[in-house]
């Protein structure tokens, strides 16, 4: 057997296996507290606490946030909500208290009320209580 047929099999081999596997993002926070506080009250998610950390459950998905002393926020998004209307979405978020990210680089600028425009979608980010970067994004 060839190698190239080899590394084809165990390919398929290891593609059968996470195909059928149930699977959750993670992502850590520097203080569990504030982050169950925002989840839930702010954003009024489905919060539960574990011995490990939070799970929130949007829709038919299941994000785990563990603790992690020396965290350090991704530079990039850790969680998008999918929305049907952005305006209502950022309405509903700077009446929280929620502050969006306004960005003026060459392939990314926002709008005045934080929204950025791109090829079928209108996307808005802001930050939890550790910095990690989420956002609301509405598709076209």
């Amino acid at each position: 057997m060839s190698a190239k047929a080899a590394s084809k099999q165990s390919r398929e081999k290891a593609s059968n296996i996470f195909k059928e596997a149930s699977s959750f993002s993670s992502f850590s926070v520097k203080d569990v507290k504030k982050a169950k506080d925002f989840y839930r009250e702010t954003l009024g998610l489905d919060v539960s606490e574990t011995s490990e950390g939070l799970e929130l459950r949007t829709g038919d998905n299941t994000i785990f946030l563990y603790p992690k002393p020396n965290h350090i926020p991704a530079s990039f998004t850790v969680l998008n909500f999918e929305v049907d209307d952005i305006d209502e979405a950022v309405k509903q978020l700077g009446a929280m208290g929620v502050s969006l990210e306004h960005y003026n680089l060459p392939d990314l600028k926002t709008n005045e009320r934080g929204i950025f425009t791109g090829p079928g979608h209108h996307i808005a980010w802001f930050k939890d209580p550790s910095g990690n970067i989420l956002s609301v994004i509405e598709e076209q």
